[in-house]
C-alpha cells in the first residue's frame, strides 16, 4: 500500500517541484549562512593592533597604556561595525565627501606606483624654458604718497594738489615730513618693495597702471584712485625679470615633479576612462548653450 502511494507521488509533477524547491532552499540557506557568518566576523590581529599603537605614538609621542590599547581596539571595532552597517544601508552611495576622498586615494595610489625620479639637467632646462612666465620675478616699487580728500577740497582739489606738488619738489625740508602733509586716510603713507599687483590691491588697478610713467626720486601727480587724488614719489624701482636657473633650482625641481605627477594622473585617468562607455545627457534647457561651448 505504502509502496503504491510512493510510486504515485513520484509520478506527480507537483511532487518533483516541491522536492526541487526544498533542495534549492537548503542550498541557499547553507550558502547565505556562511556569507553572513563571514560578514559578521571581525578579526583584530596583531598587525592591526601594532598599527593602532603606532598611530597613538605618532600622535601623543609616547606608548599607550594597556587600558589605552584596549580602548583603541574597541574604538576600531566600533568603527568597523558602523562602517559595515553604513555600507549595508547604502549610506556611502552618492556622498560627495566620500566620492572625493576615494578619488584622492586613487590618485595617491597612482602616485605611489609612479617610480620616483630625479630630473636630469636637460629635463630641468626644458621645463624652465617652457615655463619662464611662471618663474619670472615681478618689478617692485617703493613709493611714498600724499592723499587729498575730494570731499574736503571740492572745487579747489586740483589747484591745491598743484600748489602742494610745487612746494614738495622745491623744498626738500618740507618734503621730508611727507607723512604729516595731506589729508587723513587709512591708506599707507608708503609701500616698500611692492609689486604692481600689491599696489593695485591697495590703491586700485587704475592707479597701478601709471607706475611705469612716474618719475624716480621726485614728486609727481596728481594721480587719481577710487579714494581721491594722490601725489607720489617713487623712491626705488627694482626690475624683476627671469632669475638664473641655479637660483631657483629647488623650486624648479618641485614644480617639475608636480607637473610630472599631474601628467601621470591624467594618463592613468585616460587609461581607465577608455574602459567605460560614457553617455552624457544634458537637460533640454542647457543642451544648446552648453554644446555651443563644448
Amino acid at each position: 500500500m505504502i509502496r503504491k502511494i510512493l510510486i504515485k507521488l513520484l509520478q506527480e509533477p507537483l511532487f518533483h517541484f516541491l522536492i526541487l524547491g526544498a533542495g534549492l532552499f537548503l542550498v541557499y540557506s547553507a550558502v547565505n549562512s556562511t556569507v553572513n557568518t563571514q560578514a559578521d566576523r571581525i578579526v583584530v590581529d596583531e598587525t592591526q593592533v601594532l598599527r593602532l599603537v603606532e598611530q597613538f605614538r605618532r600622535t601623543w609621542m609616547r606608548s599607550p597604556t594597556r587600558q589605552e590599547v584596549q580602548a583603541l581596539v574597541e574604538d576600531y571595532v566600533m568603527e568597523e561595525i558602523l562602517y559595515r552597517e553604513a555600507q549595508a544601508l547604502g549610506l556611502d552611495q552618492d556622498d560627495l565627501v566620500i566620492r572625493r576622498r576615494l578619488r584622492q586615494k586613487m590618485e595617491f595610489l597612482n602616485a605611489d606606483l609612479t617610480e620616483p625620479q630625479a630630473p636630469t639637467e636637460a629635463q630641468l632646462l626644458a621645463y624652465f624654458d617652457a615655463n619662464q612666465d611662471r618663474f619670472r620675478r615681478p618689478d617692485r616699487f617703493s613709493i611714498q604718497q600724499i592723499y587729498l580728500n575730494p570731499n574736503k577740497h571740492k572745487a579747489n582739489l586740483k589747484r591745491t594738489a598743484g600748489e602742494l606738488l610745487k612746494r614738495l619738489n622745491a623744498d626738500p625740508k618740507f618734503a621730508a615730513d611727507s607723512q604729516a602733509i595731506g589729508d587723513v586716510t587709512l591708506l599707507p603713507a608708503q609701500l616698500d618693495g611692492a609689486t604692481r599687483r600689491e599696489v593695485a590691491n591697495t590703491f586700485g588697478p587704475g592707479f597701478a597702471k601709471d607706475l611705469e610713467n612716474m618719475p624716480m626720486g621726485r614728486w609727481s601727480g596728481p594721480y587719481e584712485s577710487s579714494y581721491g587724488l594722490h601725489l607720489i614719489c617713487i623712491t626705488e624701482r627694482r626690475s624683476g625679470g627671469l632669475p638664473a636657473m641655479g637660483e631657483i633650482r629647488s623650486v624648479l625641481e618641485r614644480e617639475w615633479r608636480t607637473g610630472r605627477n599631474k601628467a601621470a594622473n591624467e594618463r592613468f585617468y585616460q587609461a581607465l576612462r577608455e574602459r567605460y562607455d560614457v553617455e552624457i545627457r544634458l537637460p533640454a534647457d542647457l543642451a544648446s548653450k552648453t554644446l555651443a561651448v563644448w
